[in-house]
């Protein structure tokens, strides 16, 4: 790896990062620089939401037919080497499969499904953590033929994962797009074993397709990975998954997944609602996306609350110069410059809709 490339590259994620892209659009602007310094002949790159780890989209590059559910499928309910649940409780949350198995890659069964059938030898995968928080995750593949991930290779993608996080999480909140919530109805989708979907109200096509997929040919990310994750791994008590994701129209939205029971029980098939997130679910996430510190984001909570600053220094046991010294850097970070403006920037930006029923004891908007 050629330093000067990948100095580039770096330098590029940061811009990259600090520009305010939509996910998508971080996620093809970082698989294009990171070909600079790490040549491969694919990547898959995505954010995840940081409250439960799952993904909650995917952007693939030269991965064209590559099977999108039956990857999905296995992530979420198949044992094996290198998974990213299993690397997120790493301190290095990057690894090659080929040290993994000691040079012995077909002993992953990923690699044995779906690697092998597209040609692709090497894998390097890993997260993209900042601030002990989950905002996405990565795979990087090579063809048979080529050379293997170096040490060296994943080191450098262990020091960009910070810069890569901070795109993605930055990419959840970005949006031109300011709308305010619509009732939809009831949106409910059965998905049956085979991973069709077998029935669904009129609601559920509205947000598939709000959410970039096709009711009958081509569920979002975002619906297969509850769905997968809920069917869990065989021998492992049942997950209830969910995941926070905003639409293509701007909307906040909930997926939830359960297995469906019947009157012998549970049945193969798998429920996934999906419906307007509460603010209890999407002000925490936005808070966190913007990078704040633990404290910070109680101070946050306290202004959203109308508390005043001697108010806020007695609830958090801090002097009011540290409260103002606290609200100069969630200033900073949120791109504001008063109290009013953070409240703007965190309620009509990301919860227009739901600003009628006001805000409640704790501080968070009322339902």
């Amino acid at each position: 790896m050629q330093t000067y490339h990948a100095e580039s590259a770096r330098t590029g994620l940061q811009a990259a990062a600090a520009a305010g892209l939509g996910w998508e659009d971080f996620c093809l602007t970082a698989a294009e620089l990171l070909e600079r310094a790490i040549p491969n002949d694919g990547i898959c790159l995505g954010p995840a939401d940081p409250a439960t780890s799952l993904l909650v989209g995917r952007v693939k590059t030269q991965m064209e037919g590559a099977d999108e559910q039956a990857f999905l499928a296995h992530e979420y309910g198949a044992d094996d080497i290198n998974r990213f649940s299993d690397l997120a409780q790493r301190d290095v949350g990057v690894s090659i499969l080929a040290e993994a198995t000691h040079g012995r890659p077909e002993l992953s069964p990923r690699h044995q499904l779906m690697m092998s059938e597209a040609g692709l030898e090497h894998e390097m995968r890993g997260t993209l953590r900042s601030e002990a928080r989950m905002w996405g995750f990565y795979t990087i593949y090579r063809h048979s033929g080529r050379s293997g991930f170096s040490p060296a290779e994943a080191e450098f993608m262990h020091r960009l994962e910070p810069i890569m996080a901070a795109g993605l999480r930055r990419g959840l909140i970005s949006s031109d797009l300011q709308t305010k919530q619509r009732s939809y109805g009831a949106a409910v989708v059965i998905v049956n074993a085979a991973d069709q979907v077998i029935w669904a109200t009129e609601a559920a096509e509205e947000r598939v397709t709000d959410l970039g997929g096709e009711m009958w040919s081509r569920l979002p990310v975002a619906v297969q990975v509850v769905v997968s994750a809920a069917r869990g791994i065989p021998g492992q008590p049942p997950q209830l998954p969910h995941v926070r994701l905003r639409t293509r129209s701007g909307q906040w939205v909930s997926v939830h997944a359960a297995p469906v029971r019947g009157p012998d029980g549970v049945t193969p098939d798998i429920a996934v609602t999906i419906e307007n997130a509460g603010a209890a679910a999407i002000i925490p996430l936005v808070v966190a996306a913007y990078g704040l510190t633990e404290r910070e984001r109680s101070v946050v909570q306290q202004v959203l609350g109308g508390a005043s600053t001697q108010e806020i220094a007695g609830r958090l046991i801090m002097s009011p110069y540290t409260v103002q010294d606290h609200l100069k850097a969630v200033f900073g970070k949120t791109g504001v410059s008063s109290r009013r403006e953070l409240q703007s920037r965190i309620f009509f930006e990301h919860y227009t809709g739901r600003m009628e029923n006001g805000v409640d004891v704790n501080g968070w908007l009322a339902e």
